[in-house]
């Protein structure tokens, strides 16, 4: 923003490239979580916390990103849990607990090899968790039976669309860093509630095709919600007695 990023002195936080760090439920294809900022490993960080949060702490059948380093770490640190090591009755001092992973977490990345900016071939890494449970979670879903990120990209399409600010190669990029983060999650967000998506069309009783949004897929909303419906609705419903 305001500038090309190899224009940036490395100090400036606030101009240059900018990243929407996004989970997203590929069955209902609700945007979770929304961290704008720059490639970090704060900015990821806050994204699994955040989804973490917002999912209650579950943990999901299977977890998918790309190869960017600071992933790991993060589900690490956001999913661990301290583990007390059993007293063996010997003596001594017994050994100090350690940070674990639970055992049924499966998180796998997609690496992309390239040539000429071009992909030319992809494959796929078990990072967290057993080539069982890997299998077991391919075969649940209804979406897809491989692991990938399409969902998430197909999202970053949709969003460049919906959000002019981040079409490629135009002069409408950001100017003003709060400015594009509040965009982002208005593009985001009100596209839950109030973009039907196609792919999650249901036929109903009469056999007319019925639209839903990602909000209708995952339960949280009955209908299809309007711009004004939404941005008017309290974050936070009043509570009547």
């Amino acid at each position: 923003m305001e500038r090309k990023q190899k224009h940036c002195a490395d100090e400036e936080t606030r101009a240059g490239d900018c990243w929407d760090h996004t989970a997203v439920d590929p069955e209902s294809r609700l945007v979770v979580s929304l961290v704008v900022g720059k490639r970090t490993a704060e900015s990821v960080g806050a994204l699994v916390r955040d989804f973490r949060d917002r999912t209650g702490g579950r943990l999901m059948r299977l977890m998918t990103s790309d190869e960017y380093a600071a992933y790991p770490e993060a589900i690490r640190s956001a999913y661990g849990r301290w583990v007390q090591s059993p007293r063996t009755g010997r003596p001594g001092r017994p050994r100090a607990p350690r940070w674990e992973l639970p055992p049924e977490l499966t998180y796998s990345t997609v690496h992309k090899e390239r040539q000429e900016n071009r992909v030319v071939a992809v494959s796929t890494r078990l990072v967290f968790g057993t080539a069982l449970a890997l299998a077991l979670a391919l075969v649940w879903p209804k979406v897809s039976g491989s692991v990938n990120t399409c969902f998430v990209e197909r999202h970053n399409g949709t969003d460049r669309n919906r959000c002019s600010r981040k079409v490629r190669k135009t002069y409408g990029f950001s100017k003003d860093w709060e400015l594009h983060r509040a965009a982002s999650q208005l593009s985001h967000f009100s596209y839950n509630f109030c973009w039907p998506v196609r792919t999650l069309r249901v036929r109903d009783e009469a056999g007319r095709w019925r639209q839903r949004t990602p909000a209708m897929a995952a339960g949280l909303a009955d209908h299809v919600w309007t711009l004004a419906e939404w941005l008017s609705y309290p974050a936070k419903p009043v509570q009547r007695s």
